[in-house]
């Protein structure tokens, strides 16, 4: 499995409920398509250096997870069809990742 991080940038119309349900969507496509999420990173509300569907603000969310490489297609699918999201950017963290004990 390879090391993978998603960063998005969600709506701020969203509400934190909606928020939360998106991310754990997305979580649970990653878990269900035999990834494991590693990092959730709420870098919260931040001002746009231009407008994105036309605002200036938005929700900064960081998945850090290690999955196989297929997987990656798959969430990136659901991100696109999904309400809320403006922009996403997917990158490879690492080819190969260390357990980590829990």
């Amino acid at each position: 499995m390879r090391k993978f991080e998603t960063l998005l940038l969600l709506s701020p119309e969203l509400s934190a409920d909606a928020r939360a349900a998106l991310i754990d969507g997305f979580k649970g496509i990653v878990e269900r398509e035999g990834g494991k999420v590693l990092h959730e990173d709420n870098w919260g509300m931040r001002d746009l250096a231009y407008p994105v569907k036309k605002q200036m603000r938005g929700w900064y969310i960081r998945l850090e997870y290690a999955a196989p490489g297929a997987l990656v297609a798959e969430l990136e699918r659901n991100i696109r069809i999904a309400e809320g999201v403006f922009k996403f950017l997917s990158v490879k963290l690492a080819d190969s990742v260390e357990e980590v004990a829990a």
